[in-house]
C-alpha cells in the first residue's frame, strides 16, 4: 500500500493528483446537492470549487512534470552552447530528478574532456612552434656553418694549390703554417659547436663542487697574462680579502670566466684597462669582467649572447660561440648574468650563491 501512493515515480505522481480530483470533485458534487440551500446557489458554490480544483491540479501538475521538462530542456540548449556555468537544478527523487543528475553527470564529463582536449591542443601548438623553431634553428645553423666553414677551406685550397706550384721552400713552409692554422681553426670550431650542441640538448650534466671562487678567478686572471705576457692593457683586480665559497660545476665556470676575459681582451682598447671584480653581497657573489674601449649599440646588447653573433665593426675575428657557451652554462645553473654599457667600456656580470 506504501508503494502503491509512493511518490517515486512520475506516473503515481499523475495517477495520485488525478485520483484525488476526481474523487473530489464527485464528493463536491454529492455535498453540493445535498446542501439546505436553492439549486441555483449550490451550482455555483460547487462551480467555484470546481474551478479551485482545477487550478490547484494544474499547478500540481505543472509543478510535478511541466516545470521539470522546462529546465532540462534549458539545461539541454545550455549543453548544446557549451555553457556548463548552471546545473540542471531538480531535486525530486523520480525520473526528472534522475534525468537531471546524468544530465549534470554528462556536462560535468564533457566539460573536463574539453577542458583536456584544450590543453592537449595548447601543448600541441607549443610542440608545433617548437618544432619549427627547431627546424628554423637547425637551417640557420647549417647555414652560418657553412659560411664559417667557407673561408678556411678556401684558404687551404688556395695554399695547398699554391704548395704544388711554388718552388721557394720559404714560401712553401709559409703556405704549410698558412694551411695548419686555419686546419686548427676548423677544428676549435667544430669542437666548440660540439660542446655547444651537448649543453644545449642535456647530453652532458653538470657537476657541482665546493671551491673558494676568489682564488680560482684569480688563478684564471693569472693564466690570461700567462697566455699573453706582452700585453697593451693593464689587467685590475678586485677581490675579496676573506675566501668565498660557492657550489657550482667548476670546470664549467673556469670555461665561463674564461670566454669572458677573452672577450673582453679582445674588446678593450690600446693601454686601456681590464677588471676583475668579485663583490659579496648578502648572500650572493657578484662577478663582472669590465673592458675599457667602445661601448656595443643597445639594440646589439641582446644579441651578443645568440650563436656566430659579431660585431661587424669589430676589430678582431672569432667564431661568434663564446658567449653563446657562457649564455648556456650560467642559464643551466639558474644563475643571473648580463651585459651592460658604461661610459667609456662595457661590463659584463654573472652571479652565484655563497655557501659556507
Amino acid at each position: 500500500m506504501k508503494e502503491e501512493f509512493s511518490l517515486r515515480t512520475v506516473r503515481k505522481k499523475i495517477m495520485i493528483v488525478s485520483k484525488i480530483a476526481g474523487i473530489s470533485l464527485i464528493a463536491s458534487y454529492l455535498v453540493a446537492t445535498r446542501l439546505p440551500l436553492e439549486e441555483d446557489v449550490s451550482f455555483l458554490l460547487w462551480g467555484i470549487f470546481v474551478v479551485l480544483l482545477i487550478v490547484i491540479t494544474d499547478y500540481l501538475l505543472g509543478r510535478f512534470i511541466s516545470d521539470p521538462i522546462c529546465k532540462i530542456c534549458e539545461m539541454a540548449r545550455r549543453t548544446a552552447r557549451l555553457d556548463f556555468s548552471q546545473p540542471c537544478a531538480i531535486t525530486s527523487k523520480d525520473e526528472f530528478g534522475e534525468l537531471a543528475d546524468n544530465l549534470n553527470k554528462m556536462s560535468e564529463n564533457l566539460q573536463k574532456t574539453l577542458e583536456k582536449l584544450e590543453k592537449a591542443n595548447v601543448r600541441l601548438e607549443k610542440d608545433v612552434r617548437r618544432e619549427r623553431k627547431l627546424l628554423e634553428e637547425r637551417k640557420e645553423f647549417t647555414d652560418r656553418l657553412s659560411h664559417e666553414m667557407k673561408t678556411p677551406i678556401g684558404v687551404i685550397r688556395a695554399y695547398a694549390e699554391g704548395i704544388q706550384d711554388e718552388t721557394d721552400e720559404r714560401k712553401r713552409q709559409k703556405y704549410s703554417e698558412i694551411i695548419i692554422s686555419e686546419t686548427e681553426r676548423m677544428g676549435n670550431l667544430i669542437e666548440t659547436l660540439l660542446d655547444l650542441s651537448a649543453l644545449e640538448n642535456g647530453a652532458v650534466s653538470l657537476a657541482p663542487e665546493r671551491f673558494d671562487f676568489v682564488e680560482f678567478a684569480e688563478r684564471a686572471a693569472g693564466r690570461l697574462l700567462m697566455d699573453i705576457p706582452e700585453t697593451d692593457f693593464e689587467l685590475q683586480y678586485e677581490l675579496p680579502e676573506d675566501k668565498v665559497f660557492v657550489y657550482t660545476d667548476k670546470q664549467r665556470m673556469e670555461q665561463v670566466l674564461g670566454n669572458l676575459m677573452i672577450n673582453a681582451k679582445k674588446n678593450v682598447s690600446a693601454k686601456g684597462i681590464l677588471r676583475l671584480s668579485l663583490v659579496q653581497q648578502d648572500n650572493m657573489l657578484h662577478c663582472s669582467i669590465y673592458n675599457q674601449g667602445a661601448c656595443i649599440p643597445p639594440e646589439q646588447l641582446p644579441k651578443i649572447w645568440e650563436k656566430f653573433y659579431r660585431d661587424k665593426n669589430a676589430k678582431y675575428s672569432g667564431s661568434g660561440l663564446g658567449l653563446a657557451i657562457v649564455a648556456q652554462i650560467l642559464s643551466m645553473q639558474n644563475l643571473e648574468y648580463g651585459s651592460e654599457n658604461l661610459s667609456d667600456g662595457v661590463r659584463f656580470f654573472f652571479s652565484v650563491p655563497v655557501i659556507k
